[in-house]
């Protein structure tokens, strides 16, 4: 079954934005963890405007289940990196001033770089995941790297999703079915929802993890945490 890792960025976001550490943080994490998460993603920037690098030492000592951490592998976040030692690093392309991630890599154009990070995170012991949208031959080349996942960029899916469904997800099965034919393993994430996840979940099965945040956490002031995660599990688990 198809794992579900909470982003908690938003938590940090509107804990910075007045001060102090209301909400916790951590307890938020730990809650995700105890109402069905199955993993806990951050995405720590330089200007630490929502996740800072000191949450990402402060959640690895207290995270039970999977540690996942995005980012631009930038100097200082490699550092981080070292020290903390996640399951698992996704690998994102995004500028120090993106408001949110909105692109894939074009790993042939920065292949001698990726392979270097690629080369030093298994020597950490870390898993790898590559972030990518639905193009087949930058699906090959990220295997050609050696990289253990990719995750599928699925905004476009998420925009288009209400015009056609069945129009909107073809391209991320048959990126999909190619990563898995490839023999990568599979992750998704931005802008998965309530309304979109369980037919991409259905229509793409064997996908290992989804990372969700900004929906979810959204979800949250409505139905509460624990109703939220229970039913994006329940998307994932096809009910």
């Amino acid at each position: 079954m198809t794992q579900l890792s909470v982003n908690v960025n938003k938590i940090a976001t509107l804990r910075n934005a007045r001060g102090g550490n209301v909400p916790d943080l951590i307890q938020v994490a730990l809650d995700c963890e105890r109402f069905g998460a199955q993993g806990i993603t951050v995405h720590p920037r330089p200007d630490e405007r929502h996740i800072r690098y000191q949450d990402v030492r402060d959640l690895k000592r207290v995270v039970t289940t999977e540690f996942n951490i995005e980012g631009n592998p930038i100097p200082s976040f490699m550092t981080l990196v070292e020290e903390v030692r996640p399951h698992q690093v996704t690998l994102v392309p995004d500028a120090p001033d993106a408001l949110t991630s909105n692109a894939g890599w074009d790993v042939g154009r920065h292949r001698d770089f990726l392979t270097e990070i690629l080369g030093q995170l298994h020597a950490w012991g870390i898993r790898t995941s590559i972030f990518v949208g639905t193009d087949l031959k930058n699906l090959d080349a990220a295997a050609a790297l050696g990289t253990d996942r990719v995750e599928l960029y699925t905004e476009p899916y998420a925009s288009d999703y209400p015009a056609d469904r069945a129009k909107a997800v073809a391209p991320f099965v048959q990126a999909a079915e190619h990563a898995r034919a490839l023999g990568l393993a599979l992750n998704a994430g931005h802008d998965l929802s309530l309304e979109n996840l369980r037919f991409f979940s259905e229509s793409i099965p064997f996908l290992s993890e989804v990372s969700i945040g900004h929906a979810l956490i959204s979800d949250a002031l409505y139905l509460g945490l624990e109703e939220t995660i229970r039913r994006y599990r329940a998307c994932l688990a096809g009910k």
